[in-house]
């Protein structure tokens, strides 16, 4: 399914609560997995569960915790970094990246999770595709966060007392530790050694959420 195909359906849930768009036993598990909107909204448009690297076959859909007026509440999880750490302490361009796969063409959803299950709901998403023209000045912003990112990376590694990364930032990506026990330390064959004794991944700001609805004219609400 193309991203794009999905766009009336999260269209006409909008605002909408929980109860009102889906089945009472979806809903039910979102009280044992928090964490499940996504793959609820994914499974609603038609989206099947799968190991695929994309959601959509162009692209990619993200939902993450809001206010109620749709300002970001977190941050927002992109990759994990374990299986391309010397992608990326190599500079591998940008536009060759796992992580621009995963973003360059994407729909960002803010839930409101405030109150019971049944009360939450989604607010207007914003579509954002780097490779139009419109979005050239958060292309370039992006790609100069991601060599930042590296930069920082292999400084870490180089000179940090541990010898392992750190968290590094730019002005609308990160990357910080993701992992819960037993931890999945990161080994470096450029390195030849472990350079963090438990995975890390990439995330958004919530810069970068607030930058997207800038440009929205949906927003402010």
């Amino acid at each position: 399914m193309k991203l794009e195909e999905a766009l009336p359906f999260i269209d006409n849930i909008i605002g909408k609560k929980f109860n009102m768009v889906f089945d009472a036993e979806l809903i039910q598990n979102l009280r044992t997995n928090k964490g499940n909107v996504g793959q609820l909204l994914e499974r609603s448009i038609g989206l099947e569960n799968s190991s695929k690297r994309l959601d959509f076959e162009n692209g990619e859909l993200k939902t993450n915790k809001a206010h109620p007026n749709g300002k970001p509440k977190e941050t927002m999880y992109i990759i994990q970094i374990l299986s391309i750490i010397d992608d990326i302490l190599i500079k591998k361009p940008f536009k060759e990246t796992l992580l621009y796969q995963k973003i360059r063409n994407l729909v960002y959803v803010p839930v409101c999770k405030d109150g019971s299950e049944d009360c939450w709901f989604f607010l207007p998403y914003v579509h954002v595709n780097l490779d139009q023209d419109a979005y050239v000045k958060l292309y370039r912003q992006l790609e100069k966060d991601y060599y930042s990112i590296v930069e920082q990376l292999n400084n870490h590694i180089k000179t940090s007392r541990d010898g392992f990364i750190h968290t590094s930032n730019g002005k609308y990506i990160q990357i910080r530790s993701k992992d819960s026990k037993p931890y999945h330390p990161i080994y470096s064959n450029i390195y030849r050694k472990y350079v963090s004794n438990k995975n890390h991944a990439f995330y958004f700001k919530k810069e970068f959420m607030l930058y997207l609805q800038s440009l929205s004219p949906d927003y402010p609400l």
